[in-house]
């Protein structure tokens, strides 16, 4: 077959999925509200791998349903790492590509008793999530609503996160090798996928197998927006401030008593007030109090700090051990402890020498009549980390909005947009190494 025709024929086939059961609406709510109904939550307090044993229903349910689907391979293992294969279809070598997501939801919100929302044609208005306790999802505070008029989005019901972070990435992915099996007609390589637990507490690539999973690159489906594509994201750490009081009866305090929670008050406001999450964006780092507990005797403070750039990066962690430092010079003792830990770095680095794998994607997105939206991750993914482990990984959108959180929701059309892209991928990277 002429390549020209070729081409004709499968963008043929995927722009008009409507009309194809595998990648219809209702084939992609029914087997994304099966997902977030499982409640996945990992947790940041617990050291075990994974951090709930919850995730494991998913994982299983996955293990189950990719072999059921036709995939080969299909593994998983003591640590609820999923992964399977789908074969190549074509007689000439093509590197073996990736895709990945979480299973896992977001420690920060409730992800127990998930009850998904359907609207249908939203007219552009206020969603009315939660009635009795006036909880309203609207266009005036979440203006990218208004991007998704007409289209069917899935809210919570104001109670819970939805999960679509990242569960939307997980159907995407499946519904895509769904649809490659049934379509041998696109031709493609050799594909992997693979499901983490606990991406959210930054654990998610810590025991992945990269060897086994044995791809040349792969692509997260963990961003937001249609045509998000990630090639870059924050170096990432995290601080534990530990502010020590003596406690001693008020009545007799004079000169005696030191109570730890002004201590953590004074170092709060020790840090930049314009440097914190929302009052950044782009490429602007920032300090995020995240937690903090205590009482006269001790208070704890935890914080990330997060900075693009490594040379900023690495000051904002000297400028905030000094914020402590002239605190406990001041007072004359060692009053405030600060314990920093690095997370994850910019995958930018690994990413560059292998840009191809982003001009893939993105080549994918403007053959389907998708804006590709290359920008930098105010976050991590669990493609950061595996980027220095060996495996380039930049991030592409999965469709959803308002992450963690009873505001989260999700247009069925991205999701369907998300699964046309992995699909084109696939087929691109066959097209392009075919020699």
């Amino acid at each position: 077959m002429h390549p020209s025709l070729y081409l004709k024929i499968s963008n043929f086939l995927i722009s008009n999925n409507l009309f194809d059961k595998l990648l219809s609406m209702n084939n992609l709510i029914d087997r994304f509200i099966k997902y977030v109904r499982i409640d996945t939550q990992s947790d940041p307090n617990n050291p075990e791998f994974p951090s709930t044993e919850k995730q494991w229903d998913l994982a299983n349910l996955l293990y189950n349903e990719l072999k059921e689907v036709g995939l080969e391979d299909v593994s998983i293992d003591e640590n609820a790492y999923v992964m399977a294969t789908l074969p190549s279809n074509v007689d000439h070598n093509v590197p073996t590509i990736g895709f990945i997501s979480h299973i896992d939801t977001s420690p920060d919100y409730s992800g127990t008793n998930v009850s998904p929302q359907i609207h249908k044609n939203y007219n552009g208005k206020d969603i009315i999530l939660n009635k009795d306790e006036n909880i309203i999802l609207s266009p005036d505070y979440f203006e990218d609503l208004l991007l998704y008029k007409g289209q069917t989005i899935i809210t919570t019901d104001g109670s819970t996160l939805l999960g679509a972070d990242d569960k939307a990435g997980i159907t995407e992915i499946v519904t895509a090798m769904e649809y490659l099996i049934q379509h041998p007609e696109i031709k493609h390589g050799k594909i992997r996928i693979g499901f983490t637990p606990d991406e959210e507490v930054g654990k998610g690539a810590h025991k992945f197998d990269v060897k086994k999973f044995a791809a040349d690159w792969a692509y997260t489906m963990d961003g937001s927006q249609v045509g998000e594509l990630e090639y870059e994201n924050f170096n990432a750490a995290g601080a534990k401030v530990t502010c020590h009081g003596k406690i001693v009866h008020p009545g007799y305090a004079k000169g005696k008593m030191v109570n730890s929670m002004l201590i953590a008050s004074e170092f709060i406001n020790g840090i930049p007030k314009n440097e914190i999450p929302q009052e950044t964006e782009g490429y602007e780092g920032f300090f995020h109090l995240c937690d903090m507990k205590g009482d006269v005797e001790k208070t704890e403070l935890e914080y990330i700090i997060r900075d693009h750039d490594m040379d900023l990066f690495q000051q904002r962690k000297s400028d905030f051990q000094k914020v402590a430092d002239e605190i406990n010079k001041k007072i004359g003792s060692k009053v405030i402890d600060v314990e920093i830990q690095d997370q994850y770095f910019n995958m930018k680095q690994k990413i560059e020498p292998v840009i191809h794998i982003v001009d893939i994607a993105e080549q994918a997105m403007i053959e389907l009549g998708i804006k590709p939206l290359i920008k930098a991750i105010r976050g991590g993914t669990d493609g950061s980390q595996l980027s220095y482990m060996g495996l380039p990984c930049p991030n592409i959108f999965a469709g959803g909005h308002n992450f963690h959180g009873r505001y989260e929701y999700v247009p069925v059309e991205s999701m369907q947009k998300a699964t046309e892209v992995i699909i084109k991928i696939a087929e691109l990277t066959a097209r392009k190494f075919r020699g």
